[in-house]
């Protein structure tokens, strides 16, 4: 079924087309009037509309009607829909089943179908109406047919040699109470879910040149500034020079140990 073609319609194409071709499969788009379609050079949906209107001239004589596709369309019909819609059909668009349903649907609503969702037209009223179209639906109450007075069941065209329901009314009535209970049923669309978002890389701060660390040279100076100002305020000249070396190398190794705890030197130096 075509997408474009409401829920509660999709269903009612089904059925119509079960019933006009005995079956609605994939096959049933390839259908021609009395199940002659092997009889054709191609299938259906491989031919073109304007190639479709041209061979229904013989088909009328050859198989006894024009009939042609899953819902059967007449001649005329096909020729009235392009007529009314130039901008979707010309005689280069191909007969697939997907327009096919299209077309079916737009008869739908000439026959009323907005109305009879929306409860402005009644269940036996829009029956009557696709009996009008299809002929092989019946009537849901006895009225006038095309010919003459005919009964609940019959079909409209009934009386002309060639026409007769091919459904009982009661299924006919179900399968519209059905229709309307899906066309009035709220159809959310489903939306797909948003992607998450991709979390946008950190860069990693670079590393410092040692050269250009601050706290390298504020480490660097205070060991050297500390050397310098031990040797003048302690007077570790007068020291015996083993107490010196010992003081000078504490420190030199806190000083080391500082500079050495850097990020930036243990970077440059392939500490972790």
């Amino acid at each position: 079924m075509d997408k474009t073609v409401p829920p509660g319609a999709a269903i009612l194409l089904d059925f119509i087309r079960e019933t006009e071709v005995g079956r609605k499969d994939r096959a049933s788009y390839d259908v021609i009037y009395g199940h002659n379609q092997d009889k054709l050079p191609q299938p259906l949906t491989t031919m073109t509309y304007g190639e479709i209107v041209d061979a229904q001239k013989s088909w009328s004589k050859r198989f006894g009607s024009s009939a042609a596709g899953a819902y059967q369309f007449m001649k005329a019909t096909l020729q009235d829909l392009a007529r009314a819609n130039l901008s979707e059909i010309n005689g280069a668009v191909l007969f697939t089943a997907d327009l096919q349903d299209r077309l079916a649907y737009k008869l739908l609503v000439r026959r009323g179908y907005p109305k009879f969702i929306t409860g402005q037209i009644s269940l036996v009223e829009f029956a009557e109406n696709l009996a009008k179209e299809w002929a092989s639906f019946p009537v849901l109450a006895d009225t006038q047919g095309a010919t003459r007075q005919i009964k609940r069941g019959q079909s409209y065209y009934v009386g002309d040699g060639v026409n007769k329901a091919l459904v009982k009314p009661q299924k006919v009535e179900a399968v519209l109470r059905q229709v309307l209970e899906a066309a009035r049923r709220p159809h959310e669309v489903e939306e797909e879910p948003e992607a998450a978002p991709v979390p946008l890389p950190v860069p990693k701060p670079k590393p410092k040149p040692v050269r250009k660390s601050g706290r390298f040279w504020t480490w660097l100076l205070t060991a050297g500034g500390t050397i310098i100002t031990a040797l003048k305020e302690l007077n570790l000249v007068a020291l015996d020079w083993r107490v010196q070396i010992a003081i000078l190398v504490t420190i030199v190794g806190f000083a080391i140990y500082a500079i050495s705890s850097m990020p930036a030197v243990r970077n440059a130096l392939g500490l972790k």
